[in-house]
């Protein structure tokens, strides 16, 4: 019997290649969002997760849950409206799963986390880990953070993995058209250290993290292999980091939101590449 998964904001550009791929690879899927997918791969139920008896209602005889629905990103709500819908939700759901005895939580934190967009704080070092300060900048960002310790404690609590993915900045095909046009200016696209994942490679690491042996409550970057630039990173960095360190053996067009820790514990391979688009 196929595993029973609920994908919260499966109809997202994240969520859509979730479901698609966790599909494709013999789950049962249920799409909980407030609106439905363009793509109605999987059944679909309109649910509040920031109202917990929703959250509870829809993880009933769920064997496990991919919580990406959220206000995807800083600026598209006031601060406080983000700050609350994200916070609210998140703990919902990490609520529910603990309570009903799901087997484990995967969820999207953020590489918001790590400091983005470097203005106030310069990255420590390059590329960046796991390892690196935390420096939220927006209430964004801090709800991911306030929700990675939450997940902590939650585990602490009740020994039920949670496994969240610092997505990086999310990618289409359709959407490498555009790369050209971040070549000029190393500026451009600094606020990431110009880096990207594409939704494919997000649907890979949420399958893993459904299928990974992991313990704990564990945060891992999940990003693509390179960046979003034509130029070296040595040139990059010493364009617009220049007190920065590169790390040795960093190559030149590797990405600088280092995806170790993913491929090591995951087992997290990034297959797909704007070069291999244009």
């Amino acid at each position: 019997m196929s595993k029973k998964i609920v994908v919260t904001g499966g109809s997202g550009k994240a969520g859509r290649a979730v479901v698609k791929d966790l599909l494709e690879h013999g789950y049962d899927v249920l799409n909980v969002d407030l609106a439905p997918s363009r793509e109605p791969l999987a059944p679909y139920l309109k649910v509040d997760l920031t109202d917990l008896g929703q959250a509870f209602e829809v993880l009933q005889g769920i064997d496990a849950v991919v919580h990406l629905a959220a206000i995807p990103a800083p600026g598209l709500q006031t601060e406080e409206t983000t700050f609350r819908i994200n916070m609210a939700s998140t703990y919902n759901i990490f609520s529910a799963a603990t309570s009903l005895g799901l087997e484990r939580v995967v969820w999207a934190s953020s590489e918001t986390t790590l400091g983005l967009p470097f203005d106030r704080e310069q990255p420590a070092y390059a590329p960046i880990d796991e390892d690196h300060p935390l420096y939220p900048e927006s209430s964004y960002a801090l709800s991911k953070v306030l929700s990675e310790e939450m997940a902590r404690q939650f585990n602490r609590w009740s020994g039920l993995p949670f496994i969240g993915l610092r997505l990086s900045n999310i990618m289409e095909p359709d959407d490498y058209q555009r790369f050209p046009g971040f070549w000029d200016d190393p500026r451009q696209r600094k606020w990431n250290l110009w880096g990207y994942v594409d939704a494919r490679d997000v649907a890979q690491s949420c399958r893993l993290g459904l299928e990974a042996d992991i313990r704990g409550a564990e945060a891992f970057i999940i990003a693509a292999a390179d960046t979003v630039m034509n130029r070296p990173n040595r040139e990059l960095m010493a364009a617009v980091f220049p007190d920065v360190t590169l790390r040795e053996g960093t190559g030149d067009f590797e990405t600088l939101l280092a995806i170790d820790k993913a491929r090591k514990l995951l087992g997290y391979a990034p297959n797909y590449s704007w070069r291999d688009h244009l």
